[in-house]
């Protein structure tokens, strides 16, 4: 039990590293910086080149993650954060997950997506004490994390500048007034955020001993949680946080395998954000502006065609299966099944304005509930079909039915990890889904007797359901459901004053987009024939976020246009095969700055 204590301290310490740049960002600009993550296996990937190839100490390393990371922090501010100053708070985040994207595969342009052992720049499992093995590196480690965090207490408590973040944290206006350079000292506080990441890898890859470039996604996930557990903002709650998820970890996986990982971490998540929303250390009072709340409404409504457009439309997507080839009518596919679940989280993330960023557990249960449907018990195909989508919508109701009544931020952060539960429940769940093996042999979809096995069939029936749920949404958003839900969106202070109830209507919105995404399972499933949990990760949330982003958060046929740019876009990017996803992240960084409403969308 001792080593599992220690190595969890030890995960926990790094964790803190991370989760205080976080908090620390989050305190002064707040924005909730998603590519801190990708900062870490920068940091990572640098002293692995300079410690193999160059054959450099931990001391001229250390000084060289130092200075990148701080370039990268520098510029990350200045070239995509400040300029959206004004802005809702999402541009911001959205913004920060698209240099993420950027950053993660230029790392594996650079230095390829192998895993690789990591150089001993310090000694590992060279010590003992009371029967637990540790190494120099993880006295160095504690000995680094616990002078940091001194240092920055005490830079923020005593320091000039420090003091200037200290009081842009509680109120930029107020510091603006006083003489303070903001916009200065948020760079400030970008740099020493990505200065504590870029050291985090570093430490993160003596301890695992083999890393490649992806690890950095993970570890930024566990300290955003590690961040929201301690509470945004606060510093010593970062800290905490991070020490406290990395023992619950440790000693969740040893007694239940690491299979459980995800349902620890985020299941933990779930659980403070329903007992103490703002976290261990968060301030009680609210964040003025909810940096994951808001739409691009402000900036643009979604273009509206006439009926006959609509039908020329409808008529055109019907008439590409009869003309499309295989290879086309696959890519079809891709693009019809994530428009699916992007047009229905139009509702929520834009009509109702919460962004939603765990979508891909919804996609995950109503792929597993089909596929369980059709082969356990024997159902039909097209009684699977809505049954998949109510099961998901149920599903993720039941899971967020807690945390409605918390308001902004803390919704869209307990939905990340509905999704990670909903999918770690399916991999632990081993005798009925089997597991992290997944299911085989998914039978094609069956319409009317007919089995539809060629790639045209099953792009004709993605058509057919994606013209449905366009039908659907555009009359939900017409109704008094939909004006209820933007006004919601558009002003939720205005809307609780007129006695609307704004959680319940995000409940229901979500439901909703829960519902569409499991239908765009059940087709996925049925037309790969075989699924397993990886496929429904985080980067599919990501994915069907963009894909709304894109063409207009609060157009339906926005969406559409959106994942045909996004999922069918890669066939136009063959060029560029190994940076599709690298641009992919420009792309949604350039529109973000350049075209926040959209491109199927008007500026107002």
């Amino acid at each position: 039990m001792l080593d599992t204590l220690f190595s969890g301290l030890i995960h926990g310490g790094v964790y803190a590293l991370v989760a205080v740049g976080m908090s620390l960002v989050f305190g002064v600009t707040n924005v909730a910086n998603f590519a801190q993550g990708s900062l870490v296996a920068v940091g990572m990937m640098v002293a692995w080149w300079l410690g193999t190839s160059l054959g450099w100490g931990i001391v001229p390393t250390v000084v060289a993650v130092v200075v990148v990371t701080g370039i990268l922090g520098l510029l990350l501010n200045v070239a995509v954060i400040s300029p959206l100053e004004g802005r809702k708070p999402i541009a911001a985040l959205l913004a920060t997950i698209g240099v993420g994207q950027v950053l993660d595969n230029g790392l594996q342009m650079i230095f390829g997506p192998q895993t690789r052992p990591f150089p001993k720049l310090l000694d590992t499992f060279n010590l003992q004490v009371f029967g637990v093995r540790f190494g120099t590196s993880d006295v160095v480690m504690a000995v680094f994390a616990l002078f940091s965090m001194l240092g920055l207490w005490a830079f923020l408590r005593y320091g000039k500048t420090g003091q200037a973040i200290r009081a842009t944290s509680q109120d930029p206006e107020a510091a603006r007034q006083m003489g303070i350079p903001v916009r200065s000292i948020r760079t400030v506080s970008f740099v020493i955020g990505a200065v504590l990441a870029g050291v985090a890898g570093i430490f993160l890859g003596l301890f695992n001993g083999n890393i490649n470039p992806t690890n950095g996604g993970a570890i930024g996930m566990t300290a955003f949680v590690a961040a929201t557990i301690g509470g945004l903002g606060s510093i010593p709650g970062a800290i905490a946080g991070g020490l406290v998820l990395g023992v619950v970890e440790s000693v969740g996986i040893s007694w239940l395998g690491d299979g459980a990982h995800d349902l620890i971490t985020f299941g933990a998540l779930l659980l403070v954000l329903i007992i103490k929303p703002r976290g261990l250390f968060g301030a009680k009072v609210d964040v003025a502006s909810e940096p994951l709340t808001g739409t691009f409404l402000g900036g643009g409504r979604p273009i509206t065609l006439p009926w006959w457009g609509n039908a020329i439309g409808a008529v055109a997507l019907l008439a590409t299966p009869f003309l499309f080839n295989d290879y086309l009518a696959g890519i079809g596919t891709q693009v019809a099944i994530y428009a699916i679940a992007a047009v229905g989280l139009t509702l929520i993330s834009g009509s109702a304005g919460q962004t939603i960023l765990g979508m891909a557990g919804p996609f995950a249960v109503g792929a597993y509930a089909s596929a369980l449907l059709t082969m356990q018990l024997h159902w039909p195909f097209l009684l699977a079909l809505p049954v998949s989508g109510l099961i998901a919508a149920v599903a993720a109701s039941i899971l967020t039915f807690p945390v409605w009544k918390l308001a902004g931020h803390y919704v869209a952060i307990a939905t990340i990890g509905v999704g990670y539960v909903m999918v770690a429940i399916i991999r632990l769940a081993e005798p009925l889904t089997k597991g992290s093996l997944g299911i085989q042999g998914i039978a094609f979809p069956n319409v009317f007797g007919q089995a539809l096995y060629t790639q045209q069939m099953q792009y004709l029936l993605d058509v057919v359901v994606l013209l449905v749920v366009l039908l659907v949404v555009t009359r939900i958003r017409s109704s008094h459901l939909g004006h209820v839900l933007e006004a919601v969106g558009s002003d939720e202070d205005a809307a609780e004053a007129l006695s609307i109830r704004t959680g319940a209507y995000k409940a229901l919105a979500y439901a909703l987009a829960a519902g569409f995404a499991g239908l765009a399972g059940s087709l996925l499933a049925h037309q790969y024939t075989y699924i397993d949990p990886t496929i429904f990760n985080v980067n599919m949330s990501l994915l069907i976020l963009t894909v709304i982003v894109m063409g207009g958060m609060n157009s339906p046929i926005g969406a559409v246009i959106g994942a045909v740019i996004l999922i069918g876009g890669p066939e136009v990017l063959r060029f560029a095969a190994d940076a599709r996803v690298l641009l992919y992240g420009v792309l949604l960084v350039l529109v973000i700055l350049f075209r926040p409403q959209g491109l199927f969308a008007r500026k107002v």
